[in-house]
């Protein structure tokens, strides 16, 4: 696109969590009145709707579900825990399929309590896999690992790189099992362009999800991530690599952020629409400066 051209919104995705505060039936109506064709859902406020009631109001809205948050906590040593965390996976990917949605995100828990063992819990995240990759594969489903940045690491998420995640997802088939870019948990890691490479060659990139990083960061630093543009990530350099690796999918906001949630709901979709444009026409005038394609070639 050149910055004059109309903006093209056909692979943007707001995130359910961007607008906690609105219900599932106004975030639809919010996101169709702002042009957003896709939405990516969140189990629990989906369960309380009703899975099969939810699936039919996205789709008779025209929208797709482009993920499902989030499977995954699979760190745990004792058994009967495990085999819990297993069956709600496969309630997980049931649901996913149930949308409409070929994308599960999974976050892979943090150490268990009392452990201080990592590479015993990041070993255990890929014993799940292995159980869990073809039961997802039959029903239309891709097992997307998210890392978390390593401030997460001792209670969400043992996975802290691009690289962990691509490391663990090249051990089962593409089809089964890949990785999620989020730039706030990615854009520091100067590694991580060469992972997004990697996993973009093999087929592996199945969600990209944007969000920036704001400081100081709050207390519990979990609804820290900014509005795209109020941060420091380079949001369009992001982007441009993603397309790079041969990403074609959706492109899915996802804020935790206590200040949006407080506002009116569907005044922040209208937000994230205007930043998201800002994001592409900056980096489309970039581009025709430069010479090159928004895939940067």
């Amino acid at each position: 696109m050149s910055p004059r051209d109309p903006l093209d919104l056909s692979r943007l995705s707001i995130n359910q969590m961007t607008v906690k505060q609105l219900s599932l039936p106004e975030l639809v109506d919010a996101c169709v009145e702002s042009g957003v064709p896709g939405v990516g859902l969140w189990r629990e406020p989906v369960r309380a709707y009703g899975v099969e009631a939810a699936a039919r109001l996205v789709r008779d809205a025209g929208l797709g579900v482009t993920t499902l948050c989030r499977g995954g906590f699979f760190t745990t040593g004792e058994p009967h825990a495990r085999v819990r965390a297993l069956d709600d996976n496969r309630a997980a990917i049931d649901e996913a399929a149930a949308l409409g949605t070929d994308t599960l995100v999974l976050v892979s828990g943090g150490l268990p309590e009392g452990s201080r063992d990592l590479a015993g819990a990041r070993e255990r995240v890929a014993d799940a896999l292995a159980e869990l990759g073809p039961y997802a594969r039959a029903r239309g489903v891709r097992l997307a690992i998210e890392p978390l940045h390593p401030m997460y690491a001792s209670d969400r998420c043992v996975v802290s790189t691009l690289g962990q995640a691509v490391d663990l997802a090249e051990r089962f088939p593409a089809e089964e099992v890949g990785v999620v870019v989020d730039t706030y948990h990615v854009w520091w890691d100067d590694l991580a362009p060469a992972a997004l490479a990697r996993a973009g060659a093999a087929g592996r990139i199945h969600s990209f999800q944007l969000a920036d990083w704001i400081t100081p960061l709050p207390a519990g630093v979990l609804t820290g991530r900014g509005q795209l543009g109020d941060g420091v990530i380079d949001l369009w350099g992001w982007y441009e690599r993603v397309t790079a690796a041969g990403y074609p999918g959706p492109v899915e906001v996802e804020l935790f952020n206590e200040e949006l949630w407080g506002r009116e709901g569907a005044q922040v979709v209208r937000e994230t629409v205007e930043r998201f444009g800002a994001v592409m026409r900056a980096g489309a005038a970039w581009g025709a400066l430069v010479g090159q394609d928004p895939a940067g070639r």
